[in-house]
């Protein structure tokens, strides 16, 4: 009779060790690091707990070199990744120093990788400007809650700037467009916000700057924009985001097309960026 299912364990149980059937070990291949990779954690680690503070010199490369127990170019590797990272300064002839980055200088790290990818992602321009409309709306509906005399008055300059620009100088016409978006994204007092909304402004205008159209539309901007103030000044954030979302959705309706991929040209001015 063959023997039980339970039988066998109980056998197999009772068998000496050696003899027992041993469950396959998991594959867990061990990778050779870089030197370098080594040195660079050692050294951003250092960095993050604040052994090395902003402002302060790292050891020169023959320390680290002694220190570390490797040869100058794991050193040099590893210290030029920080640098590419914004986290140390390099000059010649001088000790690296640890920098204190902002923001905008992280984010502008991120400049080509976007690019590249509005360039060959047509749906991510949709998403962009979906973001901006989610973003710029909250802004607005802050500027208009908290903005004091003095941001009102930088509204105001911009605003005047760009009305002086109409139909004589389409480049300074365009930066005084997003200064005005810039403007209201600082009033909420967060170097974040205000660094994000640079960036998204900087990637679509030099996205598109070839295939964008002009005449006809600047004077629809300016009048836009005087109604996002008005609403601002009044402290009326409910106006404020209605007049914003109304800003965004007619210039990403003209820039888009049906089904949602991009007009090339454009009729729509980069102003209305």
């Amino acid at each position: 009779m063959a023997k039980s299912v339970t039988g066998k364990a109980q056998e197999e149980a009772r068998a000496p060790a050696a003899t027992r059937r041993r469950e396959p070990l998991p594959i867990r291949k061990i990778v050779r690091r870089k030197l370098s990779d080594e040195v660079f954690d050692r050294l951003l680690k250092d960095i993050e707990t604040g052994l090395y503070a902003p402002g302060v010199h790292i050891p020169s490369e023959r320390e680290l070199m002694a220190a570390y127990g490797v040869g100058r170019p794991a050193i040099r590797e590893a210290m030029q990744r920080l640098e590419k990272l914004g986290l140390i300064v390099i000059t010649h002839g001088e000790r690296a120093r640890v920098s204190q980055p902002t923001v905008a200088d992280v984010i502008g790290q991120i400049e080509h990788a976007a690019r590249h990818i509005l360039a060959t992602q047509p749906q991510s321009l949709s998403q962009l400007q979906d973001a901006r409309i989610f973003f710029e709306i909250g802004m607005v509906r802050e500027a208009a809650r908290q903005a004091s005399v003095e941001d009102i008055a930088r509204l105001e300059a911009a605003l005047a700037t760009q009305a002086a620009h109409l139909q004589k100088d389409s480049a300074r016409f365009v930066a005084a467009d997003m200064e005005f978006h810039t403007v209201i994204a600082s009033i909420s007092r967060n170097g974040v916000l205000e660094a994000v909304s640079r960036a998204m402004l900087h990637w679509l205008s030099m996205f598109h700057a070839s295939l964008l159209l002009w005449k006809g539309h600047e004077t629809i901007t300016l009048e836009e924009h005087r109604i996002i103030l008005d609403a601002i000044i009044a402290h009326d954030e409910d106006a404020a985001g209605e007049a914003m979302r109304t800003h965004l959705l007619r210039s990403r309706g003209l820039f888009l097309s049906g089904n949602g991929t991009v007009h090339a040209p454009s009729p729509i001015s980069e102003a209305e960026l």
